[in-house]
């Protein structure tokens, strides 16, 4: 490539100037075949036809360039271009001319030179390919791969198209037309640069403006201009945020404070909530205990849920102050996430940021609702809800069950016994024995609906009493006996006589008579401790004071034998 005077000297024709000599001088060396084809020549506008822009450009024949090929560009005669030659002569003998490839060979020209340069070249992104874009670079096109575009992936690359901005070039081949370019080195060097300055000043308090470039589960790293900090998600506000995603979005501005700095790792730590006022101060004197108030639930454990009082203030309902009568159900059955609830404050510990809340105190105790309802004495009447192998279980309010042992569902009948003839889903009636409230139960009784039969027998029983008692079953270590239908008792085989030999129950029956004297008596249980023994000797003694003494000459048998008659015939007269 060249101009037409270097062409010209490359012939020797450095003695012609005139034009009509040169284009003989050309016809005659090289003929049609010029060599000119593929240069960049200068040439003057002579005339504007409707499509083509005539142009001298020295030569014998006048070239004509698309009038397209210099878009909004104003073209008047006598104006100068550079021009390509395309073809020296086409058909109509003009020489063939393009504006367009002459700048494509500046530009190509231009942009070698940056390139062994290192130097940046401005371009403007304009289309996209497929793993990248197109850049146009002043008359010649490059390709940006998509991973030089930016230092970090860019999902939308709108805004950064049709504006010009600079650019590193990687590789070109000029002999196939591929220039590769940068954007991101352009950003590094910058950022470097930036970097470098910012880490010189940087100081904890420091309070800077960024961009979230990224978010993770436990924070968001913030582009500070050159220089990356973490912002954890706990320093992102002061109310409870489980993930930076709530609060953050990538490429938001975003104004930090400076919390911690390693000047040996580089390493920053940023926070947001710490440019606004802490809500935990004089929270103490806001939230006193005993104080009702309402929040929004913010999360859900398995010890309890987080309330939010207010923005960045949360207190703990932990599980065992969720429900008076829910024990052991989990809080996510009892409250849901975001829902408002009232809330009592139980205690405040304002240096640990520690609030703790009850849900069942806003509602009154259900036990002492119950008591204040039903004093002791008072008739209620409920479904069997459970039945467990020592009572009944009875349904006394949606979520309140009182229990009637086996030992009060009946004044005459064992507790098993007692029990069979009642199944779950009866309706019962009871009496009220007992509400404790601290212990959260609720005492019943069946069998109080009735009188005690016994009660006349006990209040006129007392212990060393002489009864009648008739066997209901012999055991081998005593027997079981009955006084006056009503009251039972037991005789161990060491009380049934006082001679050792006659110790033994197999030698009495079931529905035998016997006469016991009473040891103790229980009156709760309805139960009598008996012997025959101490019956037996207390005879003894009395007939040995009625009939004899050991000085009067009586033997021990007269004394007996007298006892005996005279306890015979009484027996007689009774009958």
């Amino acid at each position: 490539m060249g101009s037409i005077a270097t062409v010209a000297r490359q012939h020797g024709a450095d003695q012609y100037t005139g034009t009509d000599d040169f284009a003989a001088l050309l016809d005659s060396t090289l003929g049609s075949n010029t060599g000119f084809e593929g240069s960049v020549v200068s040439g003057r506008v002579s005339r504007i036809d409707d499509e083509f822009v005539v142009v001298d450009v020295g030569l014998k024949s006048e070239g004509r360039v698309p009038l397209k090929e210099f878009g909004a560009q104003e073209v008047k005669p006598g104006d100068v271009f550079d021009l390509f030659i395309e073809r020296y002569e086409d058909k109509d003998g003009s020489i063939v001319l393009s504006r367009e490839k002459a700048r494509r060979e500046e530009a190509w020209t231009a942009l070698e030179r940056a390139h062994e340069a290192q130097t940046r070249v401005n371009g403007i992104i304009h289309g996209r390919v497929k793993g990248g874009f197109t850049v146009g670079l002043g008359g010649a096109t490059a390709f940006l791969p998509g991973s030089q575009v930016d230092i970090r992936p860019v999902r939308d690359v709108t805004p950064l198209m049709g504006m010009s901005q600079p650019f590193q070039i990687l590789k070109m081949d000029r002999a196939r037309g591929n220039i590769v370019v940068s954007r991101r080195a352009v950003l590094e060097e910058t950022r470097a640069e930036q970097r470098s300055e910012l880490i010189q000043g940087l100081k904890e308090g420091q309070i800077l403006d960024g961009v979230v470039k990224n978010i993770t589960d436990y924070g968001a790293f913030v582009d500070l201009g050159g220089v990356d900090g973490l912002l954890h998600v706990t320093d992102i506000a002061w109310r409870r945020i489980n993930h930076p995603a709530e609060a953050l979005t990538i490429g938001q501005p975003v104004r930090v404070q400076v919390i911690r700095f390693n000047s040996d790792t580089q390493r920053i730590s940023l926070g947001m909530k710490q440019l606004e006022t802490d809500p935990w101060e004089g929270v103490d004197v806001k939230y006193p205990p005993g104080i009702k108030v309402t929040g929004r639930v913010t999360n859900i454990t398995d010890y309890g849920a987080f309330v939010e009082l207010e923005p960045g203030v949360e207190g703990l309902v932990h599980v065992s102050e969720m429900s008076w009568t829910k024990k052991n159900a989990h809080p996510g059955k009892i409250v849901a996430t975001s829902q408002e609830v009232e809330v009592m404050v139980l205690d405040v510990d304002a240096g640990k940021r520690r609030i703790s809340l009850g849900l069942k105190q806003v509602s009154r105790n259900p036990w002492e609702q119950f008591m204040d309802d039903h004093p002791v004495g008072s008739l209620v009447e409920g479904e069997i809800r459970n039945m467990t192998e020592f009572g009944l279980f009875v349904g006394l309010a949606p979520e309140i069950d009182g229990m009637v042992h086996m030992s009060d569902l009946s004044w005459d009948e064992p507790g098993e016994l007692a029990m069979a003839k009642f199944n779950k889903g009866d309706i019962v009636k009871a009496k009220v024995l007992d509400v404790d409230v601290e212990k959260e139960r609720i005492s019943l009784g069946v069998k109080q609906l009735e009188e005690d039969p016994a009660a006349g027998v006990l209040d006129r029983v007392h212990k060393g009493m002489i009864v009648t008692c008739v066997i209901t079953a012999v055991q081998t270590n005593g027997l079981e006996v009955k006084v006056d239908d009503v009251l039972t008792g037991f005789i161990r085989r060491a009380e049934l006589a006082r001679d050792k030999g006659d110790q033994r129950p197999d030698k009495f029956a079931v529905g035998e008579k016997i006469d016991a004297k009473i040891t103790a008596v229980d009156r709760a249980a309805r139960k009598l401790q008996l012997t025959v023994k101490g019956k037996e000797i207390d005879e003894d003694k009395q007939a040995m004071a009625d009939f004899g003494s050991s000085d009067s000459g009586a033997s021990l048998g007269d004394i007996l034998g007298a006892a005996i008659r005279r306890r015979n015939q009484q027996a007689q007269s009774e009958t």
